[in-house]
């Protein structure tokens, strides 16, 4: 793992994970994943969050190392969700005199995941505004709940003006992984915090009063320049809005006919001068990219063969996933493909009835089978009112 430097007295302690196959079990992680946690070095020590258990040993040796003989005074749990949490009884073993730091959600959930004995005389419950005194260090309390737990909290550390996000503003990818934020923050947003734009958008309001240097998150790396960008994502993420010009289409094709449909769109849309046309055959694309892609484009084409008189189910999986994770605010068009009975529509139709601000772009193109004269005359007044 490269180097982390945060200042002298707050130390990073987390830890790389390359060998995980799935986050969550269920999200690819090429680059693996950082599991972070942080000390804060002063009259009293406070840990700020332990990491999985997969790391426990890599963990303890950071410690060790940061804390050079001293003994903790608290631990700060901002989430207790196990890769962060993983810890806790390891810390409370390791330090029995230790003080574990949370609000009331931490500790009526703590004893779910943890047997720890004496919790109410080694708790220190706090609330929103609180203040941990640390010293020359203050911890302020931001109360963050569904982002994306309804236990979470975030630290704003007022002496070197950092803010302890929690979940908020983390990335797939390992600390020494080279690769643009944007993408894989966009990924892991709208796949594990998406749900919960209004919550963000509350915590954001919050966050706006701070005068923050520094974003220091559970996940992926510490934020310390250019911070009015990474906010600038979340607002936009949160809000559901468009971040770039373009259409999506999402290919959901049996024998490739679909996909041939949609390529032919793909075309047309690009020599009318679209500025971006993406197109996903989501029998092959990672499904939390799909997802990822939906929600940045403001202009989406679903396009799917009938299948047992449904979609096709790949895109019945991506459209149960981003209705799940209240899809909104899109201009959509649709294809559909079928031999004897096309009826993919009218599926697809009934799911984006129940999600908010979903305006369909006329005409749908109904395929029989192979792609016809008659398809690419549709597929370009389709094209034309797309833009």
């Amino acid at each position: 793992m490269k180097d982390v430097t945060i200042s002298k007295d707050i130390i990073y302690i987390g830890a790389d994970d390359k060998d995980i196959d799935l986050f969550e079990s269920q999200y690819i992680v090429p680059n693996g994943v950082s599991y972070n946690s942080y000390i804060i070095i002063d009259e009293k020590i406070a840990i700020m969050d332990t990491v999985d258990k997969r790391k426990t040993d890599e963990w303890l040796s950071n410690l060790e190392k940061a804390l050079n003989g001293r003994t903790p005074n608290y631990l700060v749990i901002s989430h207790l969700e196990p890769d962060h949490a993983g810890n806790i009884g390891t810390v409370v073993e390791k330090y029995p005199d230790i003080k574990l730091v949370g609000n009331s959600k931490i500790f009526a959930f703590l004893p779910q995941f943890f047997n720890i004995e004496d919790l109410d005389s080694r708790k220190v419950e706090v609330k929103e505004g609180d203040v941990l005194d640390l010293g020359t260090h203050k911890l302020h309390f931001i109360m963050a709940p569904m982002v994306h737990w309804p236990e979470v909290m975030m630290e704003y550390e007022e002496t070197e003006k950092i803010l302890f996000s929690a979940d908020g503003f983390g990335k797939f990818g390992s600390l020494d992984t080279d690769e643009d934020w944007d993408c894989e923050a966009r990924r892991y947003y709208f796949n594990i915090v998406g749900k919960y734009g209004a919550q963000v958008q509350a915590v954001l309001k919050k966050a706006s009063g701070l005068d923050i240097k520094m974003i220091c998150p559970l996940h992926g790396p510490i934020l310390k320049e250019n911070l009015g960008h990474y906010i600038g994502k979340y607002d936009i993420w949160s809000k559901y809005e468009t971040e770039s010009e373009g259409v999506y289409i999402a290919c959901a094709s049996i024998h490739g006919n679909t996909l041939k449909a949609c390529e032919k769109l793909k075309e047309i849309l690009e020599e009318k001068g679209v500025p971006k046309v993406v197109l996903a055959d989501l029998s092959r694309e990672d499904w939390a990219e799909a997802v990822e892609d939906s929600f940045r484009y403001g202009k989406i084409v679903f396009a799917s063969a009938t299948y047992n008189m449904e979609m096709f189910t790949p895109m019945r999986d991506l459209l149960l996933n981003l209705k799940e994770k209240n899809y909104q605010n899109k201009k959509v068009a649709i294809i559909e493909n079928g031999t004897w009975a096309p009826n993919a529509a009218k599926c697809i139709k009934e799911t984006l009835s129940t999600m908010k601000n979903v305006e369909i772009i006329e005409p749908v193109v109904t395929i029989k089978s192979a792609l016809k004269q008659e398809n690419i005359e549709q597929l370009n007044i389709l094209a034309e009112n797309l833009f």
